[in-house]
């Protein structure tokens, strides 16, 4: 078995999981989570922990088994504590803000752009420059950010664009004459 499959998966109080024979759901304060059960892998609720066992001798099920309890520690985590990811917009005239559930941003293109968030994911501008992406889905969160970069991505020559806010841009030095 695969050294992160062996460890169990707490589950904390107000988190619910149901194993069906073919879907695990994850229910807590921040939403409900649902995946699809992998036939290589068990899965068990034992005790107040999520516990996950494959057959180490085939490789195929020794990998899946450390993905599914990676995944399912996510799903747990993201239903109690949710995720956030925060963009910071870096440049002359770049803005956002929200109006109801929709994202209007200004990045220097002749036209607003406007960015309608799946179900299950809040946008939020606490300043004009700054972007905050919350959900309970950690797969979701990101690529919902990541959407949000493509627009504009950091140029390395001034850094403007739309990056992360833990992202370091590295910077390329400019032409010399």
């Amino acid at each position: 078995m695969s050294r992160i499959a062996k460890n169990p998966i707490p589950i904390p109080k107000g988190v619910e999981v149901t194993l069906d024979s073919d879907q695990i759901s994850v229910k807590g304060s921040k939403g409900l989570l649902t995946t699809r059960q992998s036939p290589l892998v068990d899965v068990k609720v034992e005790d107040g922990f999520i516990v996950v066992s494959d057959d180490r001798s085939d490789r195929a099920k020794n990998s899946m088994g450390g993905t599914m309890r990676a995944n399912l520690a996510n799903m747990v985590h993201g239903v109690s504590n949710g995720y956030e990811r925060r963009l910071i917009l870096v440049g002359v005239g770049y803005r956002a803000q929200t109006k109801g559930s929709v994202l209007s941003l200004s990045l220097g293109f002749s036209h607003p752009l406007d960015f309608e968030p799946p179900v299950g994911i809040t946008i939020e501008t606490p300043s004009q420059t700054e972007i905050v992406v919350k959900g309970c889905d950690k797969q979701a969160v990101g690529q919902v950010a990541a959407n949000i970069r493509a627009y504009r991505p950091p140029e390395p020559y001034k850094g403007k664009g739309v990056k992360y806010s833990d992202e370091v841009i590295i910077r390329k030095e400019a032409k010399k004459k």
